[in-house]
């Protein structure tokens, strides 16, 4: 995309269409305009107004960091503020995570950006964090790099095959739907990882449990089984929001339930809720 091209918004409508997969009839129906008319504004032979912006970014699902970048390229001011988790602005907001990690307990939590950089997590996280080196915890954790690199957490995983599979997999299919270059470069890093040696364990063709691919962990204390959710914020209209995600793990099996039960009593002398898993931020 050339620098100050006039169709620099309509060059980048036309990509999050054809990432979306549609043609300009359908995304014109979906935005209630017409596909002349978005021809038109996809070449730059028409502008579009900041209602159009908004209502194609709408149709097209545009992420609201994005929404924003397609309302400076187009000439206006951005819809959506962006804050820190810490903002007075964000306070019911801080409020609700706080209380979801804690009532988490004592099986672990943790909050994630859109990069899946860690902004805080429960005390149960410590269960995955234990004996995860400085230069990986610097300057904020990230998930894919705690669970993949060969000094985090892949060393301790029993079916390490199957995890970096889905991870990859995973990250792959947010990439493609975004389009985020700072995604992008993260999955080239740990794609290039070392893989296990041994190929990823194969399903068992007995009674399969209700999770495909748990996180399974060897500890000091058993090998934990554990699945997760994503909870994520309804209707946002700050970006730093709309980016937020929290991870909840839920036992598989009644033995990690127990381990995680018994290391929670045994934790009360461990730093305040959040302190030492992201530097103390």
């Amino acid at each position: 995309m050339s620098e100050g091209k006039p169709s620099q918004v309509g060059t980048l409508l036309r990509e999050w269409r054809r990432r979306r997969r549609l043609s300009q009839l359908d995304l014109a129906l979906l935005a209630d305009s017409s596909a002349r008319h978005l021809s038109y504004v996809e070449t730059g032979r028409a502008h579009p107004s900041r209602t159009m912006v908004l209502r194609l970014s709408a149709a097209l699902d545009v992420p609201l960091r994005e929404r924003n970048t397609l309302l400076l390229a187009a000439g206006y001011a951005p819809a959506y503020r962006e804050s820190s988790l810490d903002d007075a602005y964000l306070a019911s907001v801080r409020t609700a995570v706080d209380t979801m990690l804690a009532a988490h307990e004592p099986y672990p939590a943790v909050v994630v950006d859109r990069l899946w950089n860690v902004l805080d997590g429960n005390h149960a996280m410590t269960v995955l964090m234990d004996g995860i080196p400085p230069h990986l915890l610097r300057p904020r954790p990230n998930v894919f790099r705690l669970t993949l690199h060969p000094d985090g957490l892949s060393a301790r995983l029993a079916n390490l095959g199957e995890v970096r599979t889905l991870f990859l997999e995973r990250l792959r299919r947010q990439v493609n739907a975004t389009g985020d270059a700072d995604l992008r470069a993260l999955y080239e890093e740990v794609s290039h990882y070392p893989a296990p040696a041994e190929p990823a364990e194969e399903a068992p063709t007995g009674d399969v449990g209700p999770i495909q691919v748990p996180l399974r962990v060897r500890t000091p204390f058993g090998e934990l089984s554990m699945f997760s959710t994503m909870a994520t914020f309804g209707a946002p209209a700050d970006v730093t929001l709309s980016e937020l995600a929290i991870e909840l793990f839920y036992p598989l099996d009644e033995f990690t339930a127990t381990a995680l039960r018994g290391l929670s009593a045994a934790r009360h002398d461990l730093p305040a809720h959040g302190e030492g898993l992201v530097g103390g931020a």
